[in-house]
């Protein structure tokens, strides 16, 4: 078995690599764009800054139809969309914008969430002192709820590796498509499981490094 493993590492290797480029890219779409769409939704719904309901329902129905559609039958619809973008259907490439799309999507209603639970007694507080909405946002709100996006930025990235888990399935590459070639297809049960026990450590690391990063910010 050991040997039948040590064959394999080498594949194991860029099975890893691309795992990595898939989630990096997304994780790093997701906190950019999901966390405007999440403080867009804040604003537009807090009458303390922009309430503004239409723009608030358009974005949020948007973001539901997409957080609605169990991602493998998203990946499959937004292919065209890949071509479109980076010119092939196939591989890591082609699967990093509907996996960038979902986690936005995913990311986006829990940065709502993490704006919410910023007192608006504390807002309201600055607001009476005359400072502007856009330096309230910038140095109240983002602060207030940075601890809070950097939980939901871990959660968020231990869904992009099981999301990207499914890559295999349209041969996206990744541990996930190396699994279910090597190991289910082939039989070989050692290969299964050593990717479950890579994918296992994987998000005990993400996780581990989140919490430190959330107490870190805390303690500020």
């Amino acid at each position: 078995m050991i040997e039948s493993i040590l064959s394999i590492r080498g594949e194991v290797v860029i099975a890893l690599y691309e795992t990595f480029y898939m989630v990096a890219i997304a994780l790093l779409s997701a906190i950019i764009f999901g966390t405007v769409l999440g403080l867009i939704l804040y604003v537009t719904s807090n009458p303390l800054f922009v309430k503004n309901t239409p723009v608030n329902r358009v974005i949020g129905i948007i973001l539901n139809i997409i957080r609605s559609v169990p991602f493998l039958i998203l990946m499959v619809l937004l292919l065209p969309l890949s071509k479109l973008v980076v010119g092939t259907k196939i591989g890591s490439e082609a699967v990093v914008v509907p996996l960038s799309i979902a986690s936005t999507a995913f990311l986006a209603r829990l940065a709502e969430a993490s704006f919410s639970d910023v007192s608006n007694g504390v807002v309201e507080a600055f607001l009476s002192t005359g400072a502007s909405k856009f330096k309230i946002i910038t140095k109240i709100l983002l602060p207030e709820a940075l601890p809070s996006l950097v939980k939901n930025i871990t959660v968020t990235a231990i869904s992009i590796l099981g999301f990207s888990a499914m890559a295999g399935l349209v041969g996206g590459g990744g541990l996930g498509d190396f699994a279910y070639r090597y190991g289910y297809q082939r039989y070989r049960s050692e290969i299964l499981m050593v990717c479950v026990v890579i994918l296992i450590v994987l998000v005990q690391l993400i996780q581990t490094a989140g919490d430190f990063l959330v107490k870190r910010i805390s303690r500020r």
